[in-house]
Protein backbone atom coordinates (compact mmCIF):
# COMPACT_ATOMS: atom_id res chain seq x y z
CA UNK A 1 0.00 0.00 0.00
CA UNK A 2 2.78 2.42 0.83
CA UNK A 3 4.56 1.84 -2.50
CA UNK A 4 1.30 2.27 -4.44
CA UNK A 5 0.40 5.37 -2.48
CA UNK A 6 3.86 6.80 -3.12
CA UNK A 7 3.54 6.19 -6.86
CA UNK A 8 0.12 7.81 -6.87
CA UNK A 9 1.50 10.88 -5.13
CA UNK A 10 4.40 11.13 -7.60
CA UNK A 11 1.99 10.78 -10.51
CA UNK A 12 -0.30 13.48 -9.09
CA UNK A 13 2.70 15.74 -8.47
CA UNK A 14 3.93 15.18 -12.02
CA UNK A 15 0.48 15.88 -13.40
CA UNK A 16 0.15 19.00 -11.26
CA UNK A 17 3.62 20.19 -12.32
CA UNK A 18 2.88 19.62 -16.00
CA UNK A 19 -0.43 21.40 -15.61
CA UNK A 20 1.31 24.28 -13.85
CA UNK A 21 3.89 24.56 -16.63
CA UNK A 22 1.17 24.50 -19.27
CA UNK A 23 -0.78 27.15 -17.38
CA UNK A 24 2.35 29.36 -17.07
CA UNK A 25 3.01 28.94 -20.80
CA UNK A 26 -0.57 29.83 -21.66
CA UNK A 27 -0.60 32.86 -19.36
CA UNK A 28 2.77 33.99 -20.73
CA UNK A 29 1.49 33.59 -24.27
CA UNK A 30 -1.61 35.64 -23.49
CA UNK A 31 0.47 38.34 -21.81
CA UNK A 32 2.86 38.38 -24.77
CA UNK A 33 0.01 38.65 -27.30
CA UNK A 34 -1.53 41.54 -25.34
CA UNK A 35 1.75 43.41 -24.94
CA UNK A 36 4.78 42.76 -27.14
CA UNK A 37 2.92 40.58 -29.61
CA UNK A 38 -0.03 42.92 -30.00
CA UNK A 39 -0.45 44.53 -33.43
CA UNK A 40 0.77 48.13 -33.25
CA UNK A 41 -2.31 50.35 -33.64
CA UNK A 42 -2.41 52.27 -36.93
CA UNK A 43 -5.38 53.38 -38.99
CA UNK A 44 -4.18 52.44 -42.49
CA UNK A 45 -2.13 49.82 -44.30
CA UNK A 46 0.92 51.90 -43.46
CA UNK A 47 1.36 55.03 -41.41
CA UNK A 48 4.14 57.41 -40.49
CA UNK A 49 4.72 57.58 -36.74
CA UNK A 50 6.59 60.66 -35.50
CA UNK A 51 8.91 60.49 -32.49
CA UNK A 52 10.03 63.86 -31.14
CA UNK A 53 13.37 64.65 -29.55
CA UNK A 54 13.38 63.76 -25.86
CA UNK A 55 10.62 61.13 -26.07
CA UNK A 56 11.39 57.86 -24.30
CA UNK A 57 10.26 54.25 -24.58
CA UNK A 58 8.77 54.53 -21.12
CA UNK A 59 6.71 57.57 -22.11
CA UNK A 60 5.58 55.92 -25.36
CA UNK A 61 4.57 52.75 -23.49
CA UNK A 62 2.61 54.75 -20.90
CA UNK A 63 0.83 56.65 -23.68
CA UNK A 64 -0.17 53.45 -25.48
CA UNK A 65 -1.39 51.96 -22.18
CA UNK A 66 -3.45 55.07 -21.36
CA UNK A 67 -5.08 54.81 -24.79
CA UNK A 68 -5.82 51.13 -24.05
CA UNK A 69 -3.80 50.10 -27.11
CA UNK A 70 -1.56 47.71 -25.13
CA UNK A 71 -1.94 45.71 -21.94
CA UNK A 72 0.70 44.85 -19.33
CA UNK A 73 2.95 47.87 -19.98
CA UNK A 74 5.41 46.56 -17.38
CA UNK A 75 6.22 43.69 -19.75
CA UNK A 76 7.10 46.16 -22.48
CA UNK A 77 9.36 48.08 -20.11
CA UNK A 78 11.13 44.90 -19.02
CA UNK A 79 11.65 43.89 -22.66
CA UNK A 80 13.03 47.33 -23.47
CA UNK A 81 15.44 47.21 -20.53
CA UNK A 82 16.69 43.72 -21.35
CA UNK A 83 16.83 43.75 -25.14
CA UNK A 84 16.92 47.38 -26.37
CA UNK A 85 19.99 49.13 -25.01
CA UNK A 86 19.75 52.30 -27.14
CA UNK A 87 17.41 55.22 -26.59
CA UNK A 88 14.27 55.91 -28.61
CA UNK A 89 15.46 57.73 -31.73
CA UNK A 90 13.68 60.90 -32.89
CA UNK A 91 12.39 60.78 -36.44
CA UNK A 92 9.49 59.60 -38.57
CA UNK A 93 9.04 55.85 -39.03
CA UNK A 94 6.98 53.98 -41.58
CA UNK A 95 4.91 51.41 -39.69
CA UNK A 96 3.08 48.76 -41.71
CA UNK A 97 -0.19 47.11 -40.74
CA UNK A 98 0.47 43.81 -39.00
CA UNK A 99 3.70 44.87 -37.30
CA UNK A 100 3.79 43.96 -33.62
CA UNK A 101 4.64 46.37 -30.83
CA UNK A 102 7.96 44.57 -30.38
CA UNK A 103 8.82 44.97 -34.07
CA UNK A 104 7.96 48.67 -33.97
CA UNK A 105 10.03 49.23 -30.83
CA UNK A 106 12.99 47.50 -32.47
CA UNK A 107 12.44 49.67 -35.57
CA UNK A 108 12.56 52.87 -33.53
CA UNK A 109 15.76 51.90 -31.78
CA UNK A 110 17.74 52.61 -34.97
CA UNK A 111 17.66 56.14 -36.45
CA UNK A 112 18.72 54.69 -39.82
CA UNK A 113 15.20 53.30 -40.09
CA UNK A 114 13.70 56.79 -40.01
CA UNK A 115 12.01 57.48 -43.31
CA UNK A 116 12.18 61.24 -42.91
CA UNK A 117 14.89 63.75 -42.16
CA UNK A 118 14.56 65.90 -39.06
CA UNK A 119 15.54 69.55 -39.48
CA UNK A 120 15.56 71.83 -36.45
CA UNK A 121 15.32 75.57 -37.05
CA UNK A 122 16.05 77.22 -33.71
CA UNK A 123 14.46 80.59 -33.03
CA UNK A 124 17.02 83.36 -32.66
CA UNK A 125 19.60 81.69 -34.90
CA UNK A 126 20.43 83.17 -38.30
CA UNK A 127 19.61 82.11 -41.83
CA UNK A 128 23.36 81.78 -42.40
CA UNK A 129 23.53 79.12 -39.69
CA UNK A 130 20.56 77.27 -41.16
CA UNK A 131 22.00 77.32 -44.68
CA UNK A 132 25.26 75.91 -43.36
CA UNK A 133 23.40 73.03 -41.69
CA UNK A 134 21.54 72.29 -44.93
CA UNK A 135 24.83 72.27 -46.85
CA UNK A 136 26.22 69.66 -44.47
CA UNK A 137 23.07 67.51 -44.30
CA UNK A 138 23.62 64.37 -46.41
CA UNK A 139 19.85 63.82 -46.65
CA UNK A 140 19.22 67.15 -48.42
CA UNK A 141 19.68 67.55 -52.17
CA UNK A 142 21.53 70.81 -52.80
CA UNK A 143 20.09 72.98 -55.55
CA UNK A 144 20.21 76.55 -54.19
CA UNK A 145 22.13 76.74 -50.88
CA UNK A 146 25.50 77.01 -52.62
CA UNK A 147 24.43 79.92 -54.81
CA UNK A 148 25.28 83.56 -54.02
CA UNK A 149 22.45 85.09 -52.01
CA UNK A 150 21.06 87.20 -54.87
CA UNK A 151 20.90 84.19 -57.18
CA UNK A 152 19.43 82.03 -54.41
CA UNK A 153 16.64 84.54 -53.71
CA UNK A 154 15.88 84.69 -57.45
CA UNK A 155 15.79 80.90 -57.71
CA UNK A 156 13.44 80.75 -54.71
CA UNK A 157 11.30 83.55 -56.21
CA UNK A 158 11.20 85.33 -52.85
CA UNK A 159 10.52 89.09 -53.24
CA UNK A 160 13.17 90.22 -50.75
CA UNK A 161 16.89 90.85 -51.15
CA UNK A 162 17.97 88.98 -48.01
CA UNK A 163 16.81 85.67 -46.56
CA UNK A 164 17.36 86.70 -42.95
CA UNK A 165 14.24 86.56 -40.77
CA UNK A 166 12.05 85.05 -43.50
CA UNK A 167 12.14 81.43 -42.30
CA UNK A 168 9.91 80.09 -39.52
CA UNK A 169 11.70 78.42 -36.60
CA UNK A 170 10.33 74.99 -35.71
CA UNK A 171 11.17 71.30 -35.88
CA UNK A 172 10.42 69.87 -39.32
CA UNK A 173 10.41 66.43 -40.89
CA UNK A 174 11.09 66.09 -44.61
CA UNK A 175 11.55 63.03 -46.76
CA UNK A 176 15.16 61.96 -47.11
CA UNK A 177 16.41 63.26 -50.44
CA UNK A 178 14.21 66.38 -50.36
CA UNK A 179 15.65 69.44 -52.12
CA UNK A 180 16.91 72.46 -50.21
CA UNK A 181 14.63 74.63 -52.36
CA UNK A 182 11.46 72.88 -51.23
CA UNK A 183 12.60 73.00 -47.58
CA UNK A 184 13.41 76.73 -47.68
CA UNK A 185 10.16 77.59 -49.46
CA UNK A 186 8.14 75.65 -46.89
CA UNK A 187 9.83 77.55 -44.05
CA UNK A 188 9.37 80.84 -45.89
CA UNK A 189 5.63 80.36 -46.46
CA UNK A 190 5.18 79.33 -42.81
CA UNK A 191 6.84 82.56 -41.68
CA UNK A 192 4.85 84.69 -44.12
CA UNK A 193 1.57 83.12 -43.00
CA UNK A 194 2.40 84.01 -39.39
CA UNK A 195 3.56 87.51 -40.30
CA UNK A 196 0.46 88.22 -42.44
CA UNK A 197 -1.89 86.99 -39.71
CA UNK A 198 -0.21 89.01 -36.97
CA UNK A 199 0.04 92.12 -39.15
CA UNK A 200 -3.68 92.00 -39.85
CA UNK A 201 -4.43 91.82 -36.11
CA UNK A 202 -1.81 94.36 -34.99
CA UNK A 203 -2.44 97.10 -32.45
CA UNK A 204 -3.02 100.63 -33.69
CA UNK A 205 -0.35 103.32 -33.74
CA UNK A 206 2.67 101.13 -34.36
CA UNK A 207 5.70 102.90 -35.89
CA UNK A 208 6.14 100.48 -38.78
CA UNK A 209 5.54 101.32 -42.44
CA UNK A 210 4.97 97.68 -43.40
CA UNK A 211 5.07 94.12 -42.09
CA UNK A 212 8.73 93.71 -43.07
CA UNK A 213 9.75 96.47 -40.66
CA UNK A 214 7.76 94.69 -37.95
CA UNK A 215 9.65 91.50 -38.80
CA UNK A 216 12.95 93.35 -38.40
CA UNK A 217 11.86 94.47 -34.94
CA UNK A 218 10.70 90.95 -34.04
CA UNK A 219 14.19 89.63 -34.77
CA UNK A 220 15.72 92.28 -32.49
CA UNK A 221 13.26 91.51 -29.69
CA UNK A 222 14.00 87.77 -30.02
CA UNK A 223 17.74 88.39 -29.68
CA UNK A 224 17.30 90.67 -26.66
CA UNK A 225 15.42 88.23 -24.43
CA UNK A 226 14.82 84.51 -24.17
CA UNK A 227 12.20 85.02 -21.46
CA UNK A 228 8.75 84.77 -23.04
CA UNK A 229 6.94 87.04 -20.58
CA UNK A 230 9.45 89.82 -21.32
CA UNK A 231 8.82 89.87 -25.07
CA UNK A 232 6.04 92.47 -24.98
CA UNK A 233 8.05 94.61 -22.51
CA UNK A 234 11.13 94.65 -24.74
CA UNK A 235 8.88 95.30 -27.74
CA UNK A 236 7.31 98.19 -25.84
CA UNK A 237 10.69 99.77 -25.07
CA UNK A 238 11.81 99.71 -28.70
CA UNK A 239 8.40 100.84 -29.97
CA UNK A 240 8.53 103.94 -27.73
CA UNK A 241 12.13 104.66 -28.73
CA UNK A 242 11.11 104.70 -32.38
CA UNK A 243 8.12 106.91 -31.60
CA UNK A 244 10.29 109.33 -29.60
CA UNK A 245 13.04 109.44 -32.22
CA UNK A 246 15.53 107.75 -29.88
CA UNK A 247 18.15 105.39 -31.25
CA UNK A 248 17.48 101.74 -30.50
CA UNK A 249 21.02 101.16 -29.17
CA UNK A 250 20.74 97.39 -29.05
CA UNK A 251 23.86 95.22 -28.94
CA UNK A 252 22.57 92.31 -31.08
CA UNK A 253 22.35 94.61 -34.12
CA UNK A 254 25.97 95.66 -33.56
CA UNK A 255 27.03 92.02 -33.39
CA UNK A 256 25.14 91.18 -36.58
CA UNK A 257 26.78 94.09 -38.39
CA UNK A 258 30.22 92.94 -37.27
CA UNK A 259 29.74 89.60 -39.00
CA UNK A 260 32.78 87.36 -38.78
CA UNK A 261 34.70 90.06 -36.88
CA UNK A 262 32.65 89.32 -33.77
CA UNK A 263 34.73 87.23 -31.35
CA UNK A 264 32.33 86.95 -28.42
CA UNK A 265 32.57 90.44 -26.96
CA UNK A 266 31.79 94.03 -27.93
CA UNK A 267 34.17 96.91 -27.28
CA UNK A 268 33.41 100.63 -27.02
CA UNK A 269 35.10 101.00 -30.38
CA UNK A 270 32.66 98.47 -31.88
CA UNK A 271 29.75 100.59 -30.60
CA UNK A 272 31.25 103.67 -32.28
CA UNK A 273 32.10 101.98 -35.58
CA UNK A 274 29.32 102.69 -38.13
CA UNK A 275 27.72 99.80 -39.99
CA UNK A 276 24.30 99.50 -41.60
CA UNK A 277 23.22 97.54 -38.50
CA UNK A 278 24.85 99.56 -35.70
CA UNK A 279 21.84 101.06 -33.94
CA UNK A 280 24.19 103.12 -31.75
CA UNK A 281 25.18 105.12 -34.83
CA UNK A 282 22.01 104.97 -36.98
CA UNK A 283 18.51 106.18 -36.23
CA UNK A 284 15.62 103.80 -36.75
CA UNK A 285 15.68 100.17 -37.82
CA UNK A 286 18.52 98.27 -39.50
CA UNK A 287 17.89 97.31 -43.14
CA UNK A 288 17.00 93.64 -42.52
CA UNK A 289 16.15 91.28 -39.67
CA UNK A 290 19.14 90.04 -37.68
CA UNK A 291 17.84 86.54 -36.85
CA UNK A 292 14.93 84.15 -37.31
CA UNK A 293 12.14 85.30 -34.95
CA UNK A 294 9.46 82.91 -33.75
CA UNK A 295 5.71 83.50 -33.72
CA UNK A 296 5.77 84.71 -30.09
CA UNK A 297 8.25 87.45 -30.94
CA UNK A 298 6.26 88.55 -33.97
CA UNK A 299 3.09 88.67 -31.87
CA UNK A 300 4.87 90.71 -29.18
CA UNK A 301 5.96 93.31 -31.74
CA UNK A 302 2.38 93.65 -32.97
CA UNK A 303 1.15 94.03 -29.38
CA UNK A 304 3.78 95.88 -27.28
CA UNK A 305 3.09 96.63 -23.63
CA UNK A 306 1.55 99.99 -22.69
CA UNK A 307 4.04 101.05 -20.01
CA UNK A 308 6.27 104.13 -20.22
CA UNK A 309 9.54 102.21 -20.07
CA UNK A 310 12.24 103.25 -22.55
CA UNK A 311 15.23 101.49 -20.94
CA UNK A 312 16.11 98.00 -19.78
CA UNK A 313 19.20 96.18 -18.58
CA UNK A 314 20.00 92.63 -17.55
CA UNK A 315 19.68 91.83 -13.86
CA UNK A 316 22.56 89.37 -13.86
CA UNK A 317 20.27 86.72 -12.40
CA UNK A 318 18.11 86.09 -15.44
CA UNK A 319 15.71 88.52 -17.06
CA UNK A 320 15.85 92.30 -17.25
CA UNK A 321 14.91 95.38 -15.25
CA UNK A 322 12.86 97.99 -17.10
CA UNK A 323 12.93 101.73 -16.39
CA UNK A 324 11.01 104.85 -17.43
CA UNK A 325 13.89 107.33 -17.15
CA UNK A 326 17.65 107.54 -17.31
CA UNK A 327 18.08 107.98 -13.55
CA UNK A 328 16.27 104.71 -12.83
CA UNK A 329 18.14 103.02 -15.64
CA UNK A 330 21.55 104.12 -14.36
CA UNK A 331 20.67 102.75 -10.93
CA UNK A 332 19.64 99.44 -12.53
CA UNK A 333 22.96 99.35 -14.40
CA UNK A 334 24.87 99.82 -11.14
CA UNK A 335 22.86 97.01 -9.54
CA UNK A 336 23.71 94.78 -12.50
CA UNK A 337 27.41 95.58 -12.21
CA UNK A 338 27.25 94.87 -8.48
CA UNK A 339 25.77 91.43 -9.19
CA UNK A 340 28.56 90.71 -11.67
CA UNK A 341 31.22 91.74 -9.15
CA UNK A 342 29.63 89.58 -6.47
CA UNK A 343 29.58 86.57 -8.78
CA UNK A 344 33.20 87.16 -9.75
CA UNK A 345 34.18 87.26 -6.06
CA UNK A 346 32.20 84.08 -5.38
CA UNK A 347 29.74 85.79 -3.04
CA UNK A 348 25.96 85.41 -3.08
CA UNK A 349 24.58 88.62 -4.64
Amino acid sequence: MCAKSSKTKVKKARTWFIGFIVMVILISFVIYKMSLGRIYPITANKQFVSINSGETYSGLIDKLAEQNKVQFPFVLKIYRKLFIQSQLKAGVYEVHHGMTVREVFDLMSDADNAQMNKIMVIDGTTSKQLLERLRKDPNVVKTVVNLPEAEMMKALDIPYSHLEGLLAPDTYFFMKGETDKKILLHLYHRQMDTLDREWQGRATGLPYKNKYEALIMASIVKKETSVDHELTQVSGVFTRRLQLGMRLQTDPTVIYGMGDRYNGKITKQDLRTPTAYNTYTITGLPPTPIALPDAKSINAVMHPDDSKNVYFVATGNGGHKFSENLTEHNQAVQEYLSVLRSKKDGATP
